[in-house]
């Protein structure tokens, strides 16, 4: 085999340097990949559905305190009122919870809707402290709300 005019060209270390660039190179890519693969899931994906469920949260507690108030705007001296309503079975595809009553923090009574740590509180809006409310459901199936002038649910039909 000839060399040509530059012997020392065979025995220099050109060919390991150009692997070393790559491999420095891939492995610094792939770093970067795993580290955006672990941001991905929390940053465009679930911090969108969390806002979407506190949107949700939200709608269906204002649906349910004007839901209250009517019931009560509409309340006889004497008797009961009964309604039912139905709110969405799931928010972004899990059960939920709505509970109503006193806030221990303040003088309102709050529609309470949650699921874990996701949690919004809407405010019983024009009937405020004049009237107990108490109770709780779930997204599923038909809900009732029971108005009864003594305050005490007869035979447990609310």
């Amino acid at each position: 085999m000839r060399t040509g005019p530059y012997p020392d060209l065979l025995h220099n270390d050109l060919a390991v340097a150009n692997l070393i660039e790559y491999l420095m190179i891939s492995g610094v890519l792939m770093g970067l990949l795993i580290v955006m693969l672990l941001l991905v899931n929390t940053n465009i994906m679930e911090n969108p559905a969390n806002r979407l469920v506190y949107v949700s949260f939200t709608d269906i507690g204002n649906g349910v305190s004007t839901r209250m108030v009517d019931v009560y705007a509409i309340a006889p001296n004497e008797g009961m009122v009964y309604t039912k309503f139905d709110i969405p079975d799931e928010i972004v595809g899990r059960n939920y919870f709505v509970e109503l009553g006193p806030d221990p923090n303040s003088a309102n009574q709050d529609v309470r809707v949650f699921r874990g740590d996701l949690e919004s509180l809407t405010a019983i809006a024009g009937i405020g402290v004049t009237r107990g409310v108490n109770g709780s459901t779930t997204g599923a199936g038909m809900n009732t709300i029971c108005y009864n002038w003594t305050g005490n649910s007869p035979e447990g039909k609310c």
